[in-house]
């Protein structure tokens, strides 16, 4: 009898023990099906953004990421709340983009390739331009501190390039902000990636720093 209850509990535990350890696997796809659906939202809603004259719908950005549209709204409640994970990591793409390209570039090559990543990030804007400035307007989207990020960014490439005599050094990331800035207001849409390419070449070109003259 003692047996049979000792064979009887250590069976409970041996099930309870399975069925824990399913639940648990089960909760861990669930999370990563939500990651999965949440990281496919962010990126068709990016290219949509891009793509887009107008602010694509909720509905439109659901359909094309092959999700329902309660799936969408499950991730992000609001439009804003969307704009803003979109916003934020183009931003953090920006500032981890620095030090990533350092790592496998020299820092001329670096810097232009940066270049083309803001450039991304401002296209991504098109599509979300009416939402994101209300957003800034009312203080849900702190714009100083994505200033200061992007410009941290620049330095990071920057002072490679001078230390590798590779970059001017007397050019700030604020000039360099300003001239890219610049580029991606006459230049701002997918058609004209020829035109901004040019000019980003040339904004290269006096980056570097002056041929020393012949002894």
């Amino acid at each position: 009898m003692k047996r049979t209850m000792l064979r009887f509990m250590a069976d409970g535990t041996t099930t309870g023990a399975r069925a824990a350890a399913a639940e648990a696997a089960e909760a861990r796809a669930l999370r990563a099906d939500a990651t999965r659906n949440r990281d496919q939202l962010l990126a068709v809603a990016t290219r949509m953004f891009v793509a887009a004259g107008a602010e694509p719908s909720m509905r439109a950005i659901a359909r094309e990421a092959g999700v329902g549209i309660a799936t969408l709204y499950r991730h992000f409640p609001t439009r804003e709340s969307l704009v803003d994970a979109v916003y934020r990591d183009q931003v953090e793409r920006l500032t981890a983009g620095a030090r990533e390209l350092l790592d496998r570039l020299p820092p001329a090559a670096a810097m232009r390739h940066w270049m083309d990543l803001f450039g991304d990030w401002i296209a991504t804007k098109n599509g979300m331009l009416d939402t994101l400035l209300a957003m800034i307007e009312a203080g849900e989207i702190a714009h100083a501190r994505t200033r200061t990020e992007l410009l941290a960014a620049i330095t990071t490439i920057l002072d490679a390039g001078r230390a590798a005599g590779d970059l001017r050094s007397d050019v700030t990331a604020e000039d360099i902000a300003a001239a890219l800035i610049g580029i991606f207001t006459v230049a701002p849409r997918p058609e004209h990636e020829a035109q901004a390419a040019r000019l980003l070449d040339l904004l290269m070109d006096g980056l570097r720093p002056p041929a020393r003259p012949a002894p």
